[in-house]
């Protein structure tokens, strides 16, 4: 009896351990190209949804002024491929000698916030004669009046004297 018993166990291990025979798909579809066209199109979708803005579009060319600077200037936005919600910018306002320029990216982190980085440079002849001056690096626009106007936050220039830039939309 115990010989009997352990003889069945013996073959059902065997039988259990036993290697099984590899099925096939019917179709005959392999299955690394399946996961590649499952992956492509996953990649397709997340592509889509990350270039969608969170905010409005500020695509197109704006009013660019300045406080000192009696003429109106533009500024282009463009938007950035496969970016959600930055930009390209660059534009002017000037009038006789004195100017203001803006070139870099802009990033809508809010409804009422505009990241900014590139250069401002300027030059206004009632501070210190017209002496350049260059705003360089990250700087925030913030708009009060529900997105209509972007003003840049850093507003006193290298005369102590303050300037409002702003972005009209």
């Amino acid at each position: 009896m115990k010989n009997l018993l352990t003889i069945a166990a013996v073959l059902a291990l065997f039988v259990s351990c036993s290697k099984k025979e590899a099925a096939s798909t019917a179709d005959g579809k392999d299955s690394t190209r399946v996961m590649d066209s499952i992956n492509t199109a996953h990649t397709r979708i997340n592509d889509s949804i990350r270039s969608q803005n969170r905010f409005k579009d500020f695509s197109g060319e704006h009013t660019f002024t300045h406080n000192l600077i009696k003429a109106k200037g533009s500024v282009t936005f463009r938007k950035v491929e496969g970016e959600r919600d930055r930009y390209n910018v660059s534009g002017e306002v000037k009038s006789g000698k004195d100017y203001v320029t803006i070139a870099g990216t802009a990033h809508a982190v809010s409804d009422k916030h505009l990241n900014f980085s590139g250069t401002i440079r300027q030059s206004i002849s009632e501070n210190d004669n017209g002496k350049p001056y260059l705003r360089k690096g990250s700087k925030t626009f913030m708009s009060k009046d529900g997105g209509k106007t972007y003003r840049l936050q850093d507003m006193v220039n290298g005369s102590g004297f303050v300037d409002y830039i702003d972005i009209q939309f």
